[in-house]
């Protein structure tokens, strides 16, 4: 066991004067006088007593104990309002709402980007979009994504190098097996779930990645991500759907290991990446998860997919898109009730969040039945607030606050610094990324407003986002077509508007031209994701 002697504060005084004390009885030759005889023994009976101390205090506080674990759980396409706890009237999730009891909401967190690949090279590297490697989804076949370069520094590479035991379990989507990019490459000791974000797109997979090896599922066949009732189903026969159910539930896999992953690791500091494939669609839940939604006896038409878009169809989507979120907030149960029963949750940060907002199919998944992004403007792959304001949960007994909400505006970037500067390792931030610490806001301290929070997305027409203050600016449809130069942007009053419906930018052209100077200074040419009216 290590002892650093210096790091024991009164402690450390004791022990010095404990060696002061040994100097001074060393048995001397001739008979001390009486005086002499009564200091050295108190001296000698004070020694004993603080080397005792000493020693107890070093085993009960060993040097590494300090370091917390850090649980990170990211949400897949997971609207603003779609928690108990942000709002939701409908949706069932008890776990979270504790969560958010015992530790602190923030109400402007904003994700990486609009959508998953992007998004998730955020958080991973604190880059924002305009500097991040990965700024769109974009598919490496046959299976995975396009990798992030291995000399991107990872924020499980850099909590690796703080000595912590480092796992994801879930979907990665920043490089395909093997790759440069492969979590097992990127900084994770251990990885389980999906490696490819199309691959995610079923519940009933035939395998699932376990490091670099395949490990199969009971699911024979594999259940489609994507696929139309077979020829000559009754759509209003529930039994039409059953061909899109399978055995084997992958999140029920992911999360068993993820909950083995803590067990194993109890003994030393751990960072759990939790990116649960959860809600995304398509719609894949088990049957008994449905039951407490279908007694609610609501006007739930099939999701058919006649026209031959989307995912998979299923008999009742309003209730299969509600149960599937309660089921993740089940899983997230799960992680907690272990925290507690191995006594780590109060040495454990926990961490929830989204990595966009609730996607736009509005036949899958009706976001105006669950009012799943209101009062915001914009749904997935959108720069306006629903497309990219999430929920952000951060429990830490004892040092963030309970039952605390903060408006600070932060962004996916800020957990790089932040998670450093919790554990005290401040200065282990790489010189190069964008986040910023927003530690003071988690321990309820007052901190200065961000100078501007910066988002841009070449998907979906090409977009920019700025946010300074209570000020917005938007760019749409920065790659269509006969574009007038300079491009529009829109100007939007946060603080009076929040759904983003009057734009305010004719009224305020000195707030607008320093947006665009901040549009143009912080977007940098990017030769896979390309945004030609800005390069």
């Amino acid at each position: 066991m290590k002892f650093d002697r210096s790091s024991l504060g009164l402690a450390g005084f004791f022990y010095r004067l404990a060696k002061v004390e040994c100097l001074f009885v060393i048995r001397p030759r001739g008979r001390l006088p009486g005086l002499m005889q009564l200091l050295q023994t108190g001296f000698s009976l004070l020694a004993k007593l603080v080397l005792v101390t000493v020693a107890a205090l070093a085993l009960a506080k060993p040097a590494d104990a300090a370091k917390p674990n850090i649980i990170l759980i990211m949400a897949d396409d997971l609207g603003y309002a779609e928690l108990g706890s942000y709002g939701q009237k409908k949706i069932k999730t008890p776990h979270l709402d504790r969560l958010a009891r015992q530790g602190m909401r923030l109400t402007r967190n904003y994700s990486g980007n609009a959508v998953c690949a992007p998004s998730r090279c955020v958080l991973m590297t604190g880059k924002h979009p305009g500097h991040a490697f990965v700024r769109n989804n974009g598919e490496i076949k046959p299976e995975g994504q396009r990798p992030i370069p291995k000399d991107e520094i990872t924020m499980a590479e850099l909590l690796r190098d703080q000595g912590y035991a480092t796992g994801a379990f879930g979907k990665w989507g920043l490089g395909f097996p093997g790759s440069e990019g492969d979590p097992i490459h990127q900084g994770f000791d251990r990885f389980y779930g999906y490696n490819c974000q199309r691959h995610a797109h079923s519940y009933y997979p035939n395998y699932l990645w376990s490091n670099l090896k395949r490990v199969p599922l009971k699911n024979e066949p594999p259940v489609p991500g994507h696929a139309s009732l077979p020829k000559g189903a009754d759509p209003a026969d529930p039994r039409s759907y059953d061909v899109f159910k399978g055995q084997d539930y992958a999140p029920d896999r992911i999360n068993e290991q993820a909950l083995k992953f803590i067990r194993d690791h109890k003994e030393k500091p751990f960072f759990l990446y939790y990116p649960t494939v959860i809600p995304h669609v398509a719609l894949h839940v088990p049957d008994q998860e449905l039951a407490p939604y279908h007694a609610q006896k609501w006007n739930d038409p099939p999701f058919t997919r006649a026209k031959g878009y989307g995912y998979t169809p299923h008999f009742t989507p309003r209730a299969a898109y509600a149960a599937m979120i309660t089921r993740m907030d089940r899983y997230i149960g799960h992680v907690l009730n272990l925290l507690d029963e191995l006594g780590l949750a109060q040495n454990t940060i926990v961490v929830f969040t989204s990595d966009n907002g609730t996607t736009h199919l509005k036949a899958e998944v009706d976001y105006e039945f669950f009012d799943s992004v209101k009062p915001l403007r914009g749904l997935k792959g959108s720069l306006y607030e629903g497309g990219i304001r999430v929920p952000m949960i951060v429990r830490w007994p004892g040092r963030v606050p309970e039952g605390s909400t903060s408006d600070y505006v932060t962004g996916l970037e800020d957990w790089v610094p932040t998670l450093l500067d919790l554990i005290g390792e401040k200065k282990s931030a790489p010189d190069n990324i964008d986040g910023l610490s927003i530690a003071d806001v988690l321990r309820g301290r007052k901190q200065n407003p961000r100078p501007f929070l910066y988002r841009e997305f070449s998907g979906y027409g090409g977009q920019q986002a700025v946010w300074a203050g209570r000020w917005k600016a938007v760019r749409q449809n920065i790659l269509r077509k006969n574009n007038k130069q300079p491009l529009k942007i829109q100007l939007y009053d946060l603080e009076a508007d929040i759904s983003e419906s009057n734009d305010v930018a004719a009224e305020n052209p000195k707030v607008v031209a320093r947006f665009r100077r901040l549009m143009t200074r912080e977007h940098t040419p990017s030769e896979f994701y390309p945004i030609k009216p800005l390069d």
